[in-house]
């Protein structure tokens, strides 16, 4: 098989990320109904005067689903002391309005509720150690989930926050030749194998953005560059193994180390941020929007940072995130190896090890 040619390594280009401020029209309709709406920079809204006990109506629910989509997230501030099944009931004002639960519960989860992953830096209160690399929640789904909540129950004396990069504005920044090559890339993940692109048109926002799993991808496919048909004739024909290649190790290893530093580039080129949360925050992400990580001082034990308790909910998608060029939504990573041989396909556990000393649980 033809080898694809060498790709390029330059890893920024020229053009600026953009991310859309507040829409005034939205933000007039989120606060006659007594909000406060306060952008952050250079993403994120905060909403000041809610109590997401009491349902909103539904066009500020759908107000608020379209800023998430634009802006990445929002966070309803000083809700202390939300129940369980409160946090589970306000989760389902987004997406397909259904929760999409995937994760154990741990003992000390209020009323063993198997919708909300408590996580914490004391085994006593959570589960430890969760999400310390980019990704997005829930790719080891066909719809990966639509929305995560992160409620923090307690937050600690000492920081622990939750970094954020928004994957519209990611996509703005890389230069034009890496954009055409990732928009002809596939990911599979070594759990499930589920496959999804690593570039996907948002379907709220219309953004093209960037998607990887640092922690559970066990291949990337390329579809071979085509010059004289279209992405649309592309996307139709059938999936031939001719069409398709895998990528070897050094090119997982490039990809996936331009993908995280992409991500860690978002605080300096102004499409991340660091968020420090308060007691009673409750942060909704638009997870098609933008990647996340724990702060690193998250995972410091209680006695150094404080007490870090926080409730994750996870809600349904309206939609699954599909591969490109007609490929299936599923397949086999404990089957034959397909395409070439000389590619990664590596089934289980983290997946591919693009890196020797960082920590891949998520």
């Amino acid at each position: 098989m033809t080898e694809a040619p060498q790709k390029q390594s330059r890893k920024f280009g020229s053009t600026l990320p953009t991310i859309p401020p507040l829409d005034p029209g939205r933000v007039s309709l989120i606060e006659k109904e007594g909000l406060t709406v306060k952008q952050l920079e250079p993403l994120g809204v905060e909403i000041y005067g809610a109590d997401v006990r009491s349902r909103l109506p539904e066009p500020v629910i759908e107000a608020l689903e379209v800023e998430m989509a634009n802006r990445g997230f929002i966070v309803f501030k000083h809700q202390t002391g939300l129940s369980a099944d409160e946090l589970v009931e306000a989760s389902k004002w987004w997406g397909a309005h259904q929760i999409h639960s995937t994760h154990g519960v741990h003992p000390a989860t209020p009323g063993r509720n198997r919708h909300i992953f408590r996580c914490s830096n004391d085994s006593r209160q959570g589960i430890l150690g969760v999400g310390p690399q980019w990704h997005n929640d829930g790719s080891f789904e066909a719809a990966t989930f639509s929305h995560s909540a992160y409620y923090m129950a307690r937050a600690p004396e000492h920081g622990g926050g939750t970094h954020f990069a928004h994957q519209g504005a990611a996509f703005d920044v890389l230069p034009e030749e890496k954009q055409e090559f990732w928009e002809r890339l596939v990911s599979v993940n070594s759990a499930s194998s589920v496959t999804h692109p690593v570039v996907h048109t948002h379907p709220v926002s219309g953004r093209k953005s960037v998607w990887l799993h640092l922690g559970m991808t066990g291949a990337v496919i390329e579809r071979l560059p085509e010059d004289d048909l279209s992405i649309d004739t592309l996307k139709k024909e059938p999936a031939t193994a001719d069409k398709f290649r895998l990528l070897t190790e050094d090119e997982m290893k490039q990809l996936f180390n331009d993908y995280n530093d992409l991500m860690n580039a978002s605080f300096e080129k102004g499409y991340g941020i660091r968020y420090h949360y308060d007691t009673g925050d409750l942060l909704y992400i638009d997870n098609w929007a933008v990647a996340h990580r724990a702060a690193p001082e998250a995972h410091l034990p209680a006695e150094k940072q404080g007490l870090r308790i926080m409730d994750r909910v996870t809600i349904k998608s309206k939609q699954d995130l599909a591969p490109h060029f007609g490929l299936p939504q599923y397949i086999n990573i404990n089957g034959p190896h397909p395409f070439n041989k000389d590619g990664v396909w590596l089934a289980g556990g983290v997946g591919f090890r693009w890196k020797d000393d960082i920590r891949m649980q998520n």
